[in-house]
């Protein structure tokens, strides 16, 4: 099962190109520097269109989470979403930049009495990539951070633990207008474990994350 939707996730990554920029695939559409034009003069003060990546932004986005918690039979999945904000540097084609974020998960699991769950998490990434007129592809890497909800079906009892840990992925970005672009993205999460008193022992937990969404460069 992980396994299948490991290669649905890269395969999305692999499709994303062609459902957003169609110019890079289809003889005789408009080509990539007709959605952002490289080259023009740009206003003063301002950084020219061949430097779309540059500068702050906001967006949003929506995809799914699956993993498992360690010293736990627990498979945890489900629809996650959330908010994100960053910085890009532009340096010729190379980007540099930040990005934070913060998720809302219906990520859990049932086993053997117990039920875990992911209900939110957060990252604060470094990302370095490759602009290819209005194509980005980049990875990410750094820290992240969330909280681990075990529960006795029996009792009907919880505990929550929030911890940290660290997070690495790659991604693709299109620009679609001067302003917006689309991304697709796959990240590996490892929150660290921490002590349940509940439970009587150490959990954790690791998880993938396949998301789409969409930001707005100012």
């Amino acid at each position: 099962m992980k396994t299948s939707v490991f290669a649905a996730a890269v395969a999305a990554l692999l499709v994303v190109p062609s459902l957003f920029a169609p110019s890079l695939f289809a003889p005789g559409a408009a080509t990539a520097a007709d959605l952002v034009p490289y080259g023009q003069p740009a206003p003063y003060g301002q950084p020219g269109r061949g430097y779309f990546w540059q500068g702050p932004y906001v967006g949003a986005n929506l995809g799914y989470q699956w993993g498992s918690v360690s010293n736990a039979g627990n498979d945890p999945s489900g629809v996650m979403g959330g908010i994100q904000a960053g910085y890009n540097w532009q340096f010729g084609q190379f980007v540099l930049g930040g990005e934070t974020d913060l998720q809302l998960s219906d990520a859990d699991d049932r086993f053997a009495g117990w039920k875990f769950s992911n209900p939110w998490f957060g990252t604060l990434r470094g990302r370095a990539g490759y602009a290819m007129n209005n194509i980005l592809l980049y990875g990410t890497v750094g820290l992240a951070y969330g909280t681990i909800r075990a529960q006795s079906l029996a009792l009907g009892i919880e505990e929550s633990r929030t911890t940290y840990g660290w997070t690495a992925g790659a991604g693709l970005e299109v620009a679609l207008t001067s302003n917006w672009s689309a991304k697709a993205e796959y990240l590996y999460i490892d929150l660290n474990d921490r002590s349940f008193a509940l439970t009587g022992t150490d959990h954790g937990m690791s998880s993938s994350v396949l998301r789409f969404g969409v930001n707005y460069r100012f």
